[in-house]
């Protein structure tokens, strides 16, 4: 009867696992580092010997990263987990079960969490515009003349934005709408399928 007590019940099992992952997932792909190992096993399995709670949070890390360096969807996924299963010193398959789920759930997240940290440069985050006609000029011929002006907010997720505002006349526009078109061109080439 002791040792009935001692196990705990599928679903906390499961529920334990589960919020394991999302341990790991936080310190991994979300930034937290106040996200430890001894926070988790604290938490999560107070009853397991250090070494053993390391390996399960490695064997767990290292799945878990396999899964999100693949970007693996539910067909992938189901194979990957039934191979795991099934090796010497895999996992079970309630973990399997408990793996899948909490992928399902956090794909889409994690996804964007790893393309975010992989970029290296600024990105485009918004831009507006607006066109106005010049009332003052140094040059008369200048007056009532149309002025795009472009406001581009530029940053790196976590990091404030800078913002770069740019005035274009007609042959500017043209100038810039011709080498956006070369771009697009480019783009279709690389992208399409012979």
């Amino acid at each position: 009867m002791a040792a009935a007590e001692q196990q705990p019940p599928a679903a906390d099992g499961g529920k334990a696992l589960s919020a394991l992952l999302g341990g790991i997932a936080q310190a991994a792909y979300y930034g937290k580092a106040d996200i430890t190992e001894e926070l988790l096993r604290g938490q999560l399995y107070p009853e397991a010997a250090p070494e053993e709670f390391r390996a399960l949070r490695a064997k767990m890390g290292g799945l878990l990263q396999s899964i999100a360096s693949a970007d693996m969807d539910l067909n992938q996924l189901e194979a990957f987990l039934t191979a795991q299963t099934k090796k010497q010193g895999g996992i079970t398959s309630d973990q399997a079960a408990v793996i899948a789920k909490f992928w399902k759930n956090h794909r889409v997240r994690i996804h964007e969490s790893l393309v975010n940290q992989s970029r290296w440069d600024y990105v485009l985050k918004s831009m507006n515009w607006r066109v106005d006609l010049k009332s003052q000029s140094r040059h008369v011929d200048q007056i009532n003349t149309p002025v795009a002006l472009v406001e581009m907010e530029l940053g790196k997720n976590g990091q404030e934005s800078e913002f770069l505002c740019l005035e274009f006349d007609e042959a500017k526009v043209s100038q810039m709408l011709k080498k956006l078109s070369e771009i697009e061109e480019s783009m279709t080439a690389l992208t399409q399928t012979t």
